[in-house]
């Protein structure tokens, strides 16, 4: 008797099947979002950390005393890019849901034409995300004004801030970030040659 409650149809194990695979998939999409949740903490933390502010505890609030309403502006992503060699901060990116913004620290005086800048990094990474998204486009996957595309902020020659918009995909925020911090690696060096 036991035999015949454990037997499902086909139908019935295709549909077990399915639903594991759905479970597995929205666990996957639950533990992305954990941990883009618990890097925007560790962000948060180290801005917190970084800037003299008083514990809630530490506050004495009278009863009587009316509150002024506070409107915050939302906290960026800002992310450290670090020097390959030795770790030291070059840059930053903050990373907002239409685009991620570069900015040079102001001791770095790179301009544009320090190799790999253009052959690299605005040729090869962002040219090759270019030229996906110019497809999607012809085929009408995305619109047009949804192709990556990128902005240079100069200040006189050197470079201040790289503007990269509508990176869509959040993979792409890392290799951005990732290849700027190893071509403006590769720019101070070509420049201490």
């Amino acid at each position: 008797m036991i035999n015949q409650i454990m037997k499902f149809s086909e139908e019935q194990v295709k549909e077990i099947v399915a639903l594991k695979e759905s479970l597995i998939e929205q666990i996957n999409k639950h533990q992305e979002g954990v941990e883009m949740l618990e890097k925007n903490i560790t962000v948060l933390d180290l801005f917190l950390k970084n800037s003299s502010f008083t514990k809630a505890s530490q506050l004495e609030i009278k009863k009587d005393e009316v509150k002024p309403e506070i409107i915050e502006k939302p906290v960026e992503n800002s992310i450290p890019i670090k020097r390959v060699n030795d770790g030291k901060i070059i840059a930053k990116a903050f990373v907002t849901p239409d685009q991620v913004s570069i900015v040079l620290d102001n001791e770095i005086a790179v301009n544009v034409d320090t190799p790999p800048f253009k052959s690299f990094f605005l040729d090869r990474i962002i040219g090759e995300m270019k030229k996906k998204d110019t497809v999607e486009a012809e085929n009408g996957k995305i619109q047009k004004e949804s192709v990556i595309d990128y902005i240079i902020n100069k200040n006189g020659a050197n470079i201040r801030e790289i503007i990269i918009k509508n990176y869509r995909q959040k993979e792409r925020v890392n290799e951005l970030i990732n290849t700027a911090g190893w071509s403006l690696t590769r720019m101070l060096e070509n420049l201490n040659k």
